[in-house]
């Protein structure tokens, strides 16, 4: 499947690798060797470990690597039956460092990857050495897009996802300032390839907490009251073009943390690592290095 799509194998020139999460196989790039100087890239939705190939590329040489795909994303397993929340995404992230005995790490996040990677340093405080915020969020918000409440609607919105795409493919073109290569497109969408492959990309849009009842609103709510206590340098950038993680999220992550360096991109999108992939790895090899 992705190994026809032109130059796969020069975008993603990585092996895979499987953790066995009680019968799931939760597949992620490993990179690099040791574990002293560790970088961790959690992506979000509608994405996979494919995102970070060019940061993954740009930094194995000189870190131990790890990116995972979200159970339901990218090479790991799609099951139909399974509690996708973000407790449980948080877990399998925990489960990944415990199983590389990783004792201390950098972190990446974007999109869904802010609440889960907030939620893995949550636990693990001292061993975390700086955080990197790629347009995403780690706290409540009552603001949610318009086209992307569509696709929360109980009546249809699993329907619009997972039978007609209209999360994934959408993807591809508004994420975007600089408009995606074809094949670039092809790899991001080829592992949601069917209404089967779709599913945790639904359940990741049903799982936005918008009210207490939510599954998921306990466990956001203590994350983003948990954020003061993560006492590690971090680096904002940020995409001005983003329809949904717009400039409210760029300015309550300004206020939660005011001492942390930033840069604000006014031309790039959402897919920020796409639209300003050189400015981003040389800021944040320079950040962490």
């Amino acid at each position: 499947m992705l190994e026809k799509i032109e130059n796969f194998s020069k975008l993603y020139p990585f092996q895979s690798n499987f953790l066995d999460l009680d019968g799931l196989n939760y597949h992620y790039v490993h990179e690099g060797k040791g574990n002293d100087e560790t970088v961790i890239m959690l992506h979000g939705n509608p994405t996979w470990s494919f995102y970070y190939r060019n940061l993954a590329f740009a930094f194995k040489d000189r870190y131990q690597v790890l990116v995972p795909d979200h159970i339901g994303c990218g090479f790991s397993d799609k099951p139909e039956s399974y509690e996708y929340t973000l407790e449980n995404h948080i877990e399998n992230v925990l489960k990944l460092i415990k199983f590389h005995d990783v004792k201390n790490f950098h972190l990446i996040v974007h999109d869904w990857g802010g609440a889960i990677g907030f939620g893995v340093a949550s636990k693990l405080k001292d061993q975390v050495k700086s955080i990197t915020i790629l347009n995403t969020a780690a706290f409540k918000s009552d603001f949610i897009p318009a086209r992307i409440g569509l696709c929360k609607n109980k009546l249809f919105g699993e329907f619009l996802v997972r039978a007609l795409n209209g999360f994934a493919w959408p993807a591809t073109f508004m994420t975007t300032v600089r408009p995606l290569p074809k094949y670039v497109k092809k790899a991001y969408l080829a592992p949601y390839n069917n209404y089967k492959n779709r599913k945790a990309i639904s359940e990741f849009v049903k799982d936005i907490p918008m009210d207490r009842a939510h599954r998921s609103y306990g466990t956001l709510d203590k994350i983003e009251n948990d954020l003061k206590n993560i006492d590690c340098p971090k680096l904002i950038l940020w995409g001005g073009q983003d329809f949904c993680f717009n400039d409210r999220f760029f300015n309550k992550w300004r206020e939660i943390y005011p001492d942390a360096s930033y840069k604000y991109y006014q031309d790039a999108g959402h897919y920020v690592l796409e639209d300003k992939r050189e400015e981003v790895i040389q800021e944040i090899a320079k950040f962490i290095g």
